[in-house]
């Protein structure tokens, strides 16, 4: 049978992965069953949320086995088919092993149709990020013209996307991120009102000095950084809960809803989301997302790595804040 490489889950980490969390073992390329597709992988999605499924207990997603191939989000490129609906060359989008050939239902799987844009924005702003900061912003954040909207992780895939779409509903932005250059590449590129780097700057002196309290909080972060925000909300405020990075990597995380008595002196509501209780409307928001960015109104960045040899790299590179925009790998070229 012919090769083909593919990643598995090595150990469960205690606190923060390493490359010994990673097991990267030659097996033979699998071959499709009835109803699936043979798929040689392009571009694939590495996502915080991976983190909670390397744990044993309960989350939203199952917990992946010691020893199971680990799977996130993929671009593929379709090379046999076995009754999947899909032709050879066909370009499709689904979760897949992070390996270099993988099968799939064609049930589980999507066309990639985006345009002039390049095929792995089907992960990033065109895909699961941006679906997610487009409910999220529209069906939970729901900001207002004039609202103050404090965004955290606003520099990548997710806040990102969610920022610019607060500053075309009118609201007054501030980006909360990781660094000096992910701080001007919100303000001056992406046209954020204010942005704070949480490394350097005191977020909660910030805050003061260039918002007047928070109506809108999209938090992707929590930890110190939602710590800083809550004392700020305004009455009536809206909190969407999106993604707990600070945390995901905590053997033993806080407990007590100590902070809830702020919820009765403001009346905010506060509530989590997951884009996949919005599945039966995604084209709703990739056409929208889509007529965005070629309208110039919604900028995008992705940071990709080299091979999937370097998958771990670029995960474990989320918890460092090296990305700006959406993290990829890129695994291989479709064929000519």
């Amino acid at each position: 049978m012919p090769a083909n490489r593919r990643f598995h889950l090595a150990k469960r980490p205690e606190g923060v992965p390493d490359r010994d969390t990673f097991d990267l073992r030659e097996v033979d390329r699998p071959e499709p069953g009835p109803g699936e597709a043979l798929l040689r992988v392009l571009h694939l999605s590495v996502d915080p949320y991976m983190r909670d499924r390397m744990r044993a207990g309960e989350s939203y997603s199952e917990p992946w086995g010691v020893g199971d191939p680990l799977r996130g989000g993929a671009v593929c490129e379709v090379v046999e088919s076995n009754g999947a609906g899909f032709d050879p060359g066909e370009v499709v989008v689904g979760n897949v092993p992070w390996a270099e050939y993988a099968t799939a239902a064609g049930a589980d799987l999507t066309p990639v149709d985006t345009g002039d844009l390049p095929v792995s924005t089907a992960l990033g702003v065109l895909g699961m990020p941006g679906r997610t900061a487009y409910f999220g912003t529209r069906e939970v954040a729901e900001p207002r013209a004039d609202d103050w909207m404090v965004v955290s992780g606003a520099a990548g895939a997710v806040g990102s996307v969610v920022a610019q779409l607060g500053e075309l509903q009118g609201a007054n932005v501030v980006g909360i991120a990781g660094s000096d250059r992910k701080v001007e590449w919100l303000t001056e590129e992406l046209g954020v009102t204010a942005g704070i780097d949480y490394e350097e700057e005191d977020v909660a002196a910030r805050l003061d000095a260039v918002a007047d309290g928070v109506d809108v909080y999209y938090d992707n972060v929590g930890g110190p950084v939602t710590d800083a925000v809550w004392p700020r909300l305004n009455v009536d405020a809206r909190v969407a809960i999106c993604g707990q990075i600070a945390l995901y990597n905590d053997e033993k995380r806080p407990v007590g809803p100590r902070k809830l008595p702020k919820l009765i002196e403001t009346r905010a509501r506060i509530e989590g989301l997951l884009v996949r209780d919005f599945a039966p409307r995604f084209r709703e928001a990739t056409e929208h997302l889509a007529e965005l960015v070629a309208r110039d109104d919604l900028g995008y960045r992705e940071t990709v790595v080299e091979g999937l040899e370097n998958a771990p790299d670029a995960f474990l590179g989320l918890f460092e804040g090296e990305n700006v925009g959406k993290q990829v790998v890129r695994v291989a070229e479709p064929e000519p």
